[in-house]
């Protein structure tokens, strides 16, 4: 469970590795990717100061295990949630037959023209679970949880990504895949 600092440094952290590397003066590889000592570096730099330790707890400690070290260790990144330009390099994967997107109740009307777009993200973020998927909606105030058939998506050939986190990537999700008959709401 992360205290009160792990959490503002992993959001931090999620600004620089995600959406503003300029903000701690990195630069991301094409992957994602940015060497430890560069992040450290920039970090103290730009008022945020962190230990190598440090690092290493918000790492571990973060519940939705945000970050991954590469094998090695040397290198650090953030493994889904980008608006910058990165390909993460995920094989593609057969998704279960359902998965689940949780938003706000308010995001409703759009979704239902539009289906799921990714917005300012790479990709679109669907949960395996509705509960988790719930956590999601509760971000962005009254929560609603759609029913994905991503198993028929995938027959009719559209690729799945599943991030170490256990997040499922995806392109777009048309209307025509949502189950809006199904919708799951929070208690």
């Amino acid at each position: 469970m992360e205290n009160k600092a792990q959490v503002k440094t992993s959001k931090f952290l999620s600004l620089v590795l995600r959406h503003k590397p300029e903000e701690a003066g990195i630069t991301l590889s094409e992957a994602g990717w940015c060497p430890v000592a560069a992040l450290l570096k920039g970090c103290a730099a730009h008022g945020h100061p962190l230990t190598r330790e440090e690092l290493e707890g918000v790492v571990e400690g973060n519940d939705k295990k945000r970050f991954q070290f590469s094998d090695d260790g040397k290198l650090i990144r953030a493994v889904q949630g980008h608006s910058v330009q990165v390909n993460l390099k995920y094989e593609p994967s057969m998704p279960p037959e359902v998965l689940y997107h949780g938003t706000a109740t308010s995001s409703l009307s759009s979704i239902k023209r539009t289906g799921l777009i990714k917005g300012r993200r790479q990709q679109v973020h669907l949960s395996g679970d509705s509960v988790t998927a719930r956590k999601v909606g509760m971000r962005h105030g009254s929560p609603i949880v759609i029913p994905v058939s991503a198993g028929e998506m995938y027959k009719d050939g559209i690729l799945f990504y599943h991030t170490p986190n256990g997040v499922w990537l995806v392109d777009e999700v048309p209307r025509k895949y949502l189950q809006f008959d199904s919708l799951l709401w929070s208690p």
